[in-house]
C-alpha cells in the first residue's frame, strides 16, 4: 500500500467500509474536501465482485482509494482491520492506484445516529449505512490531508 502522505496529483478519490457481506463505497473530492455515499457493493466473505467494482471505478476514475480501518477501541488491530489492510492492497495491485488505509472507529455507528436522527429506518441489514459510513471515512481522511498540506512532488 502506499505511504500515508498523498501526493498533490491525488484530487478524486473513492472510499470504501470494508464488510464481510457489504462494502459501501463513497466518492470525494480532495479540491472541494467533499464526499458523497454510493450504493455498496455485497461481498462473500469480504470478496467483492471485481467485475462491479471495475464498472465503478471506470465511472468514477478515481486517483486514489481510502479504506477504512476498523481498530479496536485502543488503537490495536483486530481481525477485520487486517482484512481491510488486505483488502485494500488487492484494490491497488488490481487497479493500480495508491489505496490509503484511515481509522474508522465508530464511522457505522456515526452513520446509524444520522439516519435515526433524520427519521430512518432502524432496520439497518435492509436500510444499509455502509455508504455513508464510507462518507465519513473519507470526509475523515481528507480533513486529515488537505490539499494544501501535501509534501512538494
Amino acid at each position: 500500500m502506499s505511504s500515508p502522505a498523498p501526493s498533490a496529483r491525488v484530487k478524486t478519490l473513492l472510499a470504501f467500509d470494508f464488510g464481510t457481506q457489504r462494502i459501501g463505497i463513497a466518492t470525494g473530492q480532495r479540491i472541494t474536501a467533499t464526499a458523497r455515499p454510493l450504493n455498496p457493493v455485497k461481498a462473500r466473505d469480504g470478496v467483492p465482485d471485481w467485475d462491479v467494482l471495475q464498472r465503478i471505478i471506470d465511472e468514477w476514475q478515481p486517483d486514489a482509494f481510502v479504506v477504512g480501518l476498523p481498530l479496536n477501541m485502543d488503537g490495536t488491530a483486530s481481525d477485520m482491520s487486517r482484512r481491510a489492510k488486505k483488502f485494500a492492497g488487492r484494490l491497488e495491485g488490481r487497479f493500480h492506484r495508491p489505496s490509503f488505509t484511515h481509522d474508522e472507529r465508530l464511522s457505522s455507528y456515526e452513520a446509524k445516529g444520522m439516519v435515526i436522527a433524520q427519521g430512518g429506518s432502524r432496520d439497518f441489514g435492509a436500510n444499509s449505512v455502509d455508504g455513508i459510513a464510507a462518507q465519513l471515512i473519507l470526509e475523515s481522511w481528507m480533513a486529515a490531508w488537505p490539499l494544501t498540506d501535501t509534501p512538494p512532488e
